[in-house]
């Protein structure tokens, strides 16, 4: 038991409104146990609408523990409601959450800084009849997935222009926006961050190569390799790179940056999760134990950032 938690309540938010809801509440489940294992005052506290006030003043926790995922939980919204009630939380603040959150903003920013990112546009509800033509300068395969949504909800793959059409509809069933970016065939690597160090990268390997919410939460086929067998010096530059785009987009304490790396070695920046899972399958506490940090740890770390943050 850390000393500057041992006296400290911790509330544990998870649930929430988003399609995300059903893994927060494996993430928030999982931290939950780890912290009452080990000894700490801690406190679920279930995010389900406007109550979540009542519920929060009710608990009356010291420090809250963020375990929400999607809209309302990795936005700034949350982030922003506890800054205003005057509690330390975990992760990024309101700014980077927001800018974090929004996939098509996080790649404008990338692409301003000189940041390798795949080429994509961004469709508004009008664009939906005119897609193809917007989109035919990238080229096929493409993604198109929601642009604030995480955990692959409401994503597909396009090899052909035939299936593009329903795809975007799919994805507007779950946003106001959607990202179309050009597939990288190659590798699906991950870096996570913890106290502003980059972790040692992750690769998954999905079945058929694609990583969609069936190889992330339901298939035990996928394979997540840590550290990646990759040569050092890629291994480095993806470090890097993990590290600028934190930067860039105001991140804090920890979080994980998804790439994909192609044939020629060119590694291309996916997005940043500043709420990165904690289930079984999670892969910042895959990282996080290949560098010697087990999972309580972990979000020890985690809480201490954010006392750290809100005392400074």
């Amino acid at each position: 038991m850390i000393d500057v938690l041992k006296d400290k309540r911790i509330g544990v938010i998870m649930g929430g409104l988003s399609a995300e809801k059903e893994v927060s509440m494996t993430s928030g489940g999982a931290v939950e146990n780890a912290l009452r294992d080990a000894g700490y005052d801690v406190l679920a506290i279930v995010f389900d609408g406007p109550s979540v006030i009542d519920a929060i003043k009710a608990a009356a926790p010291d420090v809250v523990f963020l375990a929400l995922h999607g809209r309302y939980g990795e936005d700034g919204t949350i982030q922003g409601l506890l800054d205003i009630m005057g509690l330390p939380y975990t992760g990024t603040g309101v700014m980077g959450s927001a800018l974090a959150m929004d996939k098509s903003v996080t790649k404008m920013l990338l692409r301003h800084e000189g940041i390798p990112t795949a080429e994509f546009v961004t469709l508004a509800p009008s664009d939906a009849d005119d897609a193809t033509s917007l989109v035919e300068a990238i080229g096929y395969p493409l993604v198109v997935k929601p642009a604030t949504l995480g955990s692959t909800i409401g994503m597909s793959f396009v090899y052909k222009k035939e299936d593009l059409s329903a795809a975007i509809r799919l994805a507007f069933e779950h946003d106001r926006e959607v990202l179309v970016e050009r597939f990288i065939e190659g590798r699906e690597l991950t870096v996570g961050i913890l106290n502003g160090a980059p972790l040692p990268v992750v690769e998954i390997v999905a079945p058929g190569g694609v990583y969609d919410y069936e190889a992330k939460y339901k298939s035990h086929d996928t394979k997540y390799i840590c550290p990646a067998e990759i040569d050092m010096e890629v291994a480095a530059r993806l470090q890097s790179m993990a590290f600028d785009v934190f930067r860039v987009l105001k991140g804090y304490s920890m979080s994980r940056v998804d790439f994909r790396l192609d044939t020629e070695g060119n590694a291309y920046v996916l997005e940043m999760n500043t709420i990165p899972g904690l289930t079984g399958t999670s892969l910042l506490p895959k990282a996080a134990k290949a560098a010697g940090v087990e999972f309580v740890e972990l979000v020890e770390t985690m809480l201490i950032g954010a006392l750290n943050r809100h005392e400074g």
